[in-house]
């Protein structure tokens, strides 16, 4: 049994149709399915975090971590180096 874990939920995955730790018989299904959902949280979600798929034997493991809004503060001149 091949399963995909979420390791948080944020409020944009509870509000989603997706399930955590849902189970498959075949590990193509779910390598399929947990790298769409790691495609459609990343570019459909608030954008607040980051989503990244990992497999680890038998599961497929999805984290979350803060998204790097920070910008730039260089004013393109060369200078700020």
């Amino acid at each position: 049994m091949f399963t995909i874990n979420v390791d948080k939920e944020c409020g944009c995955f509870k509000k989603s149709i997706y399930e955590n730790h849902k189970a498959f018989e075949s590990k193509d299904d779910a390598l399929l399915q947990a790298q769409l959902m790691v495609n459609h949280m990343n570019d459909k979600f608030c954008q607040k975090h980051e989503f990244e798929l990992s497999e680890n034997g038998e599961k497929f493991d999805i984290a979350m971590s803060p998204k790097n809004t920070q910008k730039s503060e260089c004013c393109g001149g060369g200078y700020c180096s």
